[in-house]
């Protein structure tokens, strides 16, 4: 816990970017402030990492106090990161109160999860073993679903990542066949592309989307499972498949393979040899 000051609380405060703040405004004298003070101490440690907490004396540090409206102790207002502009803590006095409040402000900042391909084990273990479950796309091939196409799933994908982001849910996609050994565990690949399962890494099961896969056919499935619903199936063999290294794709479409050049050997005498 901060102790804060009209001489520090900006650059604290007000110029934090990444973490936000929750601040009492207290008074010495105060009965309901000294009884708040243990709470907010365990609250602070609690919400390392999380979120900073703060306390201002507003009857020394008035100059603070009067610039953000403080009409009365204990006054705790919460400052959004970058944000000079408090909202109103609305939580309990507790301990735990103040914890839930913050941790849900704190899931409202962190920014949408990164929608990452499937290229490497190394990639596919950070975002399945990291988190509760992984949500995995398996793409239709370049050469069947051109650039335009495949950038429109993944912005979908985006979207769904923002919206679902206080999830904590890994986020991958994999270009059709590129990952086979993947896509036989989940038992993906034999009703075509696009394709999705959330996997639990730690349970080793995996529930399939068998609706559209447009935006609002994967938000269905995803609030479905959000809520404890679908049917879960085990990862064939209990462990994750292997997963190899691949190129990441290039952003391009897919060009045809070049097809070697034949030659004409009707023309062409076996039998001719060179003298020597």
């Amino acid at each position: 816990m901060v102790e804060l000051t009209d001489a520090n609380f900006k650059k604290k405060v007000v110029f934090e970017k990444e973490l936000g703040w929750l601040v009492e405004f207290y008074a010495p004298w105060c009965g309901h402030c000294k009884t708040l003070a243990q709470p907010w101490a365990d609250a602070a440690t609690k919400l390392k990492g999380k979120m900073l907490l703060g306390s201002l004396d507003a009857t020394q540090h008035s100059s603070t106090g009067q610039e953000y409206g403080v009409q009365g102790y204990p006054t705790i207002k919460y400052f959004a990161p970058g944000s000079a502009e408090p909202e109103e803590f609305t939580g309990g006095r507790t301990a735990d109160a103040i914890v839930k409040w913050a941790e849900e402000k704190f899931a409202e900042n962190i920014p949408p999860p990164e929608i990452l391909e499937a290229v490497s084990e190394k990639v596919v273990s950070a975002a399945c073993e990291s988190h509760p479950l992984c949500v995995i796309s398996f793409l239709p091939h370049i050469l069947d679903c051109d650039a335009k196409c495949r950038t429109g799933h993944i912005k979908d994908l985006q979207k769904l990542g923002e919206k679902y982001k206080k999830k904590d849910w890994g986020w991958l996609w994999a270009e059709a066949m590129a990952q086979q050994e993947l896509e036989q565990g989940v038992d993906v690949g034999g009703f075509g592309y696009p394709a999705m399962v959330v996997l639990s890494h730690k349970k080793m099961k995996y529930s399939t989307l068998t609706g559209s896969f447009g935006y609002d056919g994967v938000n269905e499935f995803l609030r479905d499972l959000s809520y404890g619903k679908g049917r879960t199936t085990p990862v064939r063999g209990a462990k994750m498949p292997k997963v190899i290294t691949v190129e990441p794709w290039d952003g391009k479409d897919g060009e045809m393979p070049v097809e070697e050049e034949e030659y004409d050997l009707s023309d062409v005498d076996l039998d001719d040899k060179d003298e020597l």
